[in-house]
């Protein structure tokens, strides 16, 4: 998930002009079903039932799929569009809500395996190895809203249990195939983390699965079927609840964020993918903004780096082994040769240029001729079918893949010279992945993520075998499997208290100079399932958020629980921060609470404005217990910090109503105005305003614009020029397209 609005550097001239009648509305892009039908869902006011009854008698052309009336009150519908279109305006239809998008938060796939043991590389996680514990889940269950499930699946089909289509809306959440469209894979990677049980195992192997297809065709899906998956996810008794899905709403009260806190209060664990649109701040997405949400950014475990050293420059060159060769563990120096000019190629490493052609003929050659290894460089992402082969020829030498950059820097040097290389190996300390995203949230400035799991090189299950991906997407189902296993193990346990205890003793994680890193990228630290089993206290809510201060001199106080799970008494106190310029802690010396007891602890925050600097500030209370020791992240905003004044923005053709368009934009605090400038894509000429508000409300706006109130057409570089309450004036580009 990539923010979708970036500061430009640059600001034009504000034109007044204005679109007259703008009405707003909500709306929702309708998903085909078939060639000539769309499926849609529509909120509705009173009773779901007696309206479905309603269109069943009068529309009887439009079929009324399901009804939804536990997270919000709706219909599912099917029909042509034109008959569709009938009834949008029937007086008991509340609206068809916001297009906003959401998509599968991945960043990388290797290639498909039969095998899990195929994967030959030392940097593989396996899902299973978080879980150091004897408990594996059994009896809980958890439910998957994504792209669907291979059901079949051998290492998921034991425990697979059912789930529901949201896209083709039946009984059956199988993954888009390749005659349906785009093909996904990503909801059975996710299904695979948290509770796969065959080859491979995922955390908590003896939960049941239960799948719910809110995302179609390339992993993209609308709110509204998001929203009607989780409800049909809380109907079937769910426990724990995955979305590793996302949009770029930086929010707390978008739909699907309500529908998050809503599915908490029905007593589900709700945990949710942080996005992949790091490390820029202020990036974490709905609906992992829901308060109730547990929020989940990616680790980047400990890894072995190999690479290649040339002494005499003193030049470093990475090396990305392929997963399916074997383990790039040369110890010794070696020569490079390029594979089209060098005949003896013998006890040396082989080096090749990807081509217009496939490189497997090379690199067979090379094996054939004695070459000890090889690297390829000169990739094309446009064409990687020769991956496949290179997989298919399953061979017994190391492959790795350089940057272009060093590929034709050793091909340049060889050329002159025989030019040897050492093989070197680089310890990379865990961290957090480099694409995660970082909070805090706007409007309630609450700090996330929660807590952070594995998300780099995570192997899981993918229809037909087994693949390797990358993602906060990845990092969630970890949680999610974590928490079937503590449900498992501590059964008397709220799910407050289990999210206490996960987020108390979460490890943190410092950089490689031994700094502790900003709470803003990892909230409490990284899950360790045994501890928070095991914990004897447990913190409810450590993570504290102080909100925006706005005023001279401010005080707020935050309440934490502190309960004491063992059966003796325990003696608590905090260490006395550091004195900083314009802060003030005012925190108990120490306190006691009972076996088995809980207290609330006040934790003052006293701040004067004026001595600090404006943007985000956060850092670590440390709370002790005897020789435990207790981290509570914590995170303020000094005046306005410098987030987005505009997010989320779409501006599209209305499907159920070609002659105008919709938009959408999320305001996360109040603004003067909003206008669209438009802009020549290739000169930046300006060529004039598309629309202007005024007097937008805080949080979600949707509306539409008729096309004859649209001079321009054609391809655009819109400008989005926001007019601040203090008079000043910001911009962010997008694209836009009016056709």
């Amino acid at each position: 998930m990539r923010i979708a609005l970036i500061v430009l550097l640059f600001t034009g001239l504000f034109s007044s002009i204005e679109v007259p009648d703008i009405e707003i509305k909500n709306e929702i892009k309708p998903t085909p079903s078939k060639v000539n039908d769309v499926s849609l869902i529509v909120e509705v006011k009173g009773n779901p039932k007696k309206h479905k009854k309603y269109i069943e008698t009068y529309y009887p052309s439009i079929e009324v799929v399901a009804t939804y009336d536990t997270l919000f009150y709706g219909l599912a519908l099917k029909g042509r569009p034109e008959r569709i279109e009938k009834i949008t305006d029937l007086h008991f239809i509340k609206g068809i809500h916001p297009v906003q998008t959401y998509t599968t938060l991945t960043e990388r796939a290797q290639n498909l395996f039969n095998n899990p043991t195929d994967f030959r590389q030392a940097n593989v996680f396996i899902p299973s190895e978080l879980n150091t514990t004897v408990y594996s889940g059994k009896g809980v269950k958890i439910g998957v809203v994504d792209t669907g499930i291979d059901f079949n699946h051998p290492d998921l089909k034991l425990n697979y249990r059912g789930g529901y289509d949201l896209v083709d809306l039946d009984d059956e959440p199988m993954e888009t195939t390749e005659e349906e469209g785009m093909p996904t894979s990503h909801g059975t990677h996710v299904a695979g983390i948290a509770a796969a049980n065959g080859k491979l195992l995922g955390v908590a192997p003896n939960a049941s699965i239960y799948a719910y297809r809110a995302l179609g065709p390339g992993g993209f899906g609308t709110s509204i079927q998001v929203i009607a998956a989780m409800e049909e996810a809380v109907k079937d008794g769910v426990e724990v609840m995955n979305l590793s899905l996302g949009n770029t709403v930086n929010g707390p009260d978008y739909p699907t964020s309500k529908a998050v806190n809503e599915a908490a209060k029905h007593g589900v664990a709700v945990v949710v993918a942080n996005g992949n649109a790091g490390p820029t701040d202020w990036t974490v997405g709905a609906p992992a903004t829901a308060t109730s949400a547990l929020s989940v950014g990616a680790y980047q475990p400990s890894s072995q780096i190999p690479y290649l050293y040339e002494p005499s420059t003193r030049r470093k060159i990475q090396l990305s082994p392929l997963t399916f060769s074997l383990s790039w563990d040369l110890t010794r120096d070696y020569q490079i040769v390029a594979a089209v000019n060098e005949k003896n190629v013998q006890g040396k490493i082989g080096l090749v240029k990807q081509m217009d052609k496939p490189v497997v003929d090379e690199v067979l050659k090379l094996r054939d001729d004695g070459a000890v290894a090889v690297i390829i460089y000169n990739i094309k992402p446009n064409n990687q079918e020769w991956l496949a082969g290179l997989q298919e020829a399953n061979l017994d030498i190391p492959i790795a893949i350089i940057s272009t950059k060093d590929g034709r820097w050793i091909d340049k040097h060889i050329l002159e010279k025989d030019v040897y290389f050492k093989n070197e190996q680089q310890i990379r300390d865990g961290t957090i992945a480099p694409f995660s995203s970082r909070g805090p949230v706007t409007v309630n400035w609450m700090l996330k993520p929660d807590i952070i799991a594995p998300g780099v090189n995570i192997l899981s299950t993918v229809p037909g075998g087994y693949d390797m991906l990358n993602g906060t997407s990845m990092a969630s189902p970890h949680v999610a499997g974590a928490i079937a296993v503590i449900k498992e193990a501590k059964p008397d346990w709220t799910n407050e208290q289990i999210f206490g205890a996960i987020k108390t003793t979460a490890q943190q994680i410092r950089s490689e100079e031994g700094e502790v890193l900003e709470p803003i990228m990892q909230g409490a630290g990284l899950i360790d399932i045994a501890s928070a089993i095991e914990t004897d206290t447990i913190i409810m809510d450590p993570l504290l958020s102080f909100g925006k201060f706005g005023h001279h001199i401010d005080e707020r106080t935050i309440n934490i629980t502190v309960e004491n799970m063992s059966d003796e008494s325990q003696n608590y106190y905090f260490e006395i921060p550091k004195k900083e310029k314009g802060l003030s802690w005012h925190l108990p010396k120490e306190f006691t609470v009972e076996a088995g007891e809980k207290k609330e602890i006040p934790v003052q925050l006293k701040v004067n404005t004026l001595e600090l600097e404006k943007g985000i500030y956060q850092g670590w209370l440390q709370l002790n217990a005897g020789t435990k020791e207790f981290s509570l992240p914590y995170v303020f905003i000094s005046e306005t910090a410098e987030y987005p004044k505009v997010m989320g923005f779409t501006f599209q053709i209305n499907q159920l109503d070609k002659d105008s368009y919709k938009y959408q934009m999320y305001i996360p605090e109040p603004v003067k105005s909003v206008q669209i400038q438009l802009y020549d894509p290739h000169s930046l000429v300006f060529e004039g305003t598309l629309a202007k508000w005024r007097n937008l409300d805080v949080g979600m706006n949707e509306g539409e614009i008729k096309r004859r109130n649209i001079k321009h057409r054609g391809k655009f570089h819109g400008i989005i020029v926001v007019q601040l309450e203090n008079g000043e004036f910001v911009n962010y580009e997008t694209e836009i397209i009016l056709e």
